[in-house]
C-alpha cells in the first residue's frame, strides 16, 4: 500500500534547490503503488512541526516543471531550525504528525546542518519502531559537505552555480576596474563562503590565465590584513589597478557578529563587513596609485539568480533528487543521495548513497595544496576540478511580457489533524 510523502528544505536555497525538489516529486509520481501524496513541508521542519504540508501533488504539471529554472526557496520555503537532541517535545511531534498524515517517506534538502536533522529524523523511525524511511538530498552553495578526500560526495548542487556566477560577475568588474582605475584603482569585492572558501575560490575562473590583476582572498589564505595592502600595492605598481575577491569570513577583526540558529555567524546581519573594513584599512594606509579603493558586497543574489544557473548543476540537482527516490525504493532508512565524479579526462558523474551518520554535520575545508603560494590565488588543479561545474551555454529562463516565468504552486494545504503547536526551540 502507498505511504504518503514529506519533502522538505532547509538552509541557504541555491539557484537549483528547486531542481532536485522536482525531481523528487516527478519521480515519486512514477510509482503510484509505493508513493502516495507528496506534501511539501512549509519551510523545512518548522512546517512538519506546525503541520503545515502542502500539496505538491495536486499541483499543475507545468508549475512542478517550471521549478527547473525557479531559483531559490520560494516554492515551499526553508528554515534554519536546528533540532538539538534535548528538544525531545519536538522529536514526538514530527512522529505525531507523520503518523497523522500516513507518511512513510521523508526527503530533506539541504547542508551538512540539514543532514543532521534528516539523520535525526532517521533514528529516531528506528528507534521507536516507526516504518519510515529518511533520505537526505544535498544541497549548498559553500560545498562543504562531506569529507577532504572528495570520497563520500564530489561537490554539492549549487556550488557549481554559484561558481559559474563568480566567473562572470569577475569577468563583469575587469571591465568596469579597467576603465575606471585612474579614479578607483582598488575594486574590492565579497563573497559568500563564511570560512570555507570554494565561492571566492572560483572567481580565478573569471580569468584562467592570469590577465588581470586578480588577487582572491579566501579565510584560509591566512594572510594578515596589512600583508593584504602589501600585497595590493605591489599590484599596483605593476598594473596600476586590482580587483580584491575577498571571504566573508576572511579575519579584519570583529565586525559585530550575529549568530543564526545553527550558531553560524550570519555575516549578512552583522553589524560591519570585511569589504568595507578593508576599504578603509586600504584608504587609510595609502595606495601606491592615484584614486581610492571601492567596494561591494555580493549578497543573496549569488544564490538566487537564475540566469547564473549552470545548466550542468540544474541537471546534476534533478539526478540527485531522482537518485533520493531510488534509495528510498531499494535500499530504505538512513541514506544520503551523492554525486561522485568518474575518473577520466571527460568530465562525468554517477549518483550513489552514503550512511547519514557520515555527513551529518560534516564538514570539507578547502584543501590547503589547492592554494597558491602567494597565498591570494588557487593552483590548475582547483580549476580542473570546478570548470566541469559551470557548463557552457546560459540556462533557458521562460520569459512572459518580458518577466520571468517562475513556478507559482498553489497554495493547497493538508487538513491539519492535530492541535497547535509551539516550537520547542522558540518557547521562552
Amino acid at each position: 500500500m502507498a505511504k504518503n510523502v514529506i519533502v522538505a528544505q532547509s538552509g541557504g536555497p541555491s539557484p537549483v534547490i528547486n531542481s532536485s525538489l522536482r525531481g523528487i516529486i516527478e519521480t515519486c509520481r512514477m510509482f503510484p503503488d509505493k508513493f502516495g501524496k507528496v506534501y511539501g513541508g512549509w519551510h523545512g521542519i518548522e512546517g512538519v512541526l506546525n503541520e503545515e504540508l502542502l500539496d505538491l501533488s495536486s499541483q499543475k504539471e507545468e508549475e512542478i516543471a517550471l521549478l527547473r529554472n525557479t531559483p531559490a526557496a520560494g516554492s515551499i520555503g526553508t528554515c534554519r531550525y536546528k533540532l538539538k537532541d534535548k528538544q525531545q517535545k519536538d522529536f514526538q511531534r514530527i512522529m505525531e504528525v507523520f503518523k497523522a498524515h500516513d507518511i512513510g517517506y521523508f526527503f530533506y534538502i539541504g547542508g551538512n546542518d540539514s543532514q543532521h536533522t534528516a539523520f535525526k529524523v532517521s533514528e529516531l523511525a528506528k528507534t521507536r519502531g516507526l516504518d519510515l524511511i529518511a533520505v537526505g538530498v544535498p544541497k549548498t552553495i559553500d560545498n562543504d559537505v562531506g569529507d577532504n578526500e572528495f570520497k563520500l560526495i564530489d561537490h554539492t548542487p549549487g556550488y557549481g552555480s554559484v561558481a559559474r556566477y563568480w566567473s562572470h560577475i569577475i569577468q563583469n568588474a575587469n571591465e568596469e576596474n579597467m576603465g575606471s582605475s585612474p579614479a578607483d584603482p582598488v575594486l574590492v569585492i565579497q563573497a559568500m563562503g563564511r570560512k570555507i572558501g570554494y565561492i571566492p575560490a572560483a572567481a580565478r575562473l573569471a580569468d584562467p590565465g592570469r590577465e588581470m590583476p586578480l588577487q582572491i582572498y579566501m579565510a584560509e589564505s591566512n594572510v594578515s590584513i596589512d600583508n593584504l595592502v602589501d600585497n595590493v600595492n605591489d599590484q599596483l605598481k605593476k598594473d596600476g589597478r586590482c580587483i580584491v575577491v575577498i571571504s566573508e569570513g576572511f579575519d579584519v577583526g570583529s565586525i559585530g557578529e550575529v549568530k543564526d540558529a545553527f550558531g553560524h555567524t550570519s555575516f549578512g546581519s552583522s553589524q560591519n563587513s570585511v569589504f568595507q573594513t578593508v576599504v578603509n584599512y586600504l584608504n587609510t594606509k595609502g595606495l601606491k596609485a592615484r584614486g581610492a579603493a571601492r567596494g561591494q558586497v555580493m549578497g543573496t543574489d549569488q544564490r538566487h539568480t537564475t540566469a547564473y544557473a549552470s545548466i550542468v548543476d540544474l541537471d546534476e540537482a534533478y539526478k540527485v533528487g531522482q537518485k533520493a527516490v531510488e534509495i528510498a525504493l531499494y535500499e530504505g532508512n538512513g541514506w544520503m543521495a551523492t554525486i561522485l565524479r568518474d575518473p577520466g579526462i571527460i568530465y562525468n558523474v554517477h549518483y550513489d548513497k552514503v550512511p547519514l551518520e557520515k555527513v551529518a554535520l560534516s564538514e570539507r575545508t578547502f584543501p590547503e595544496k589547492w592554494i597558491a603560494p602567494s597565498r591570494y590565488d588557487v593552483t590548475d588543479e582547483f580549476l580542473a576540478y570546478v570548470r566541469p561545474l559551470i557548463g557552457e551555454d546560459w540556462p533557458s529562463v521562460p520569459m512572459i511580457n518580458g518577466r520571468q516565468r517562475f513556478a507559482r504552486l498553489e497554495m493547497k494545504f493538508a487538513d491539519k489533524k492535530l492541535p497547535a503547536y509551539n516550537l520547542e526551540a522558540y518557547e521562552k
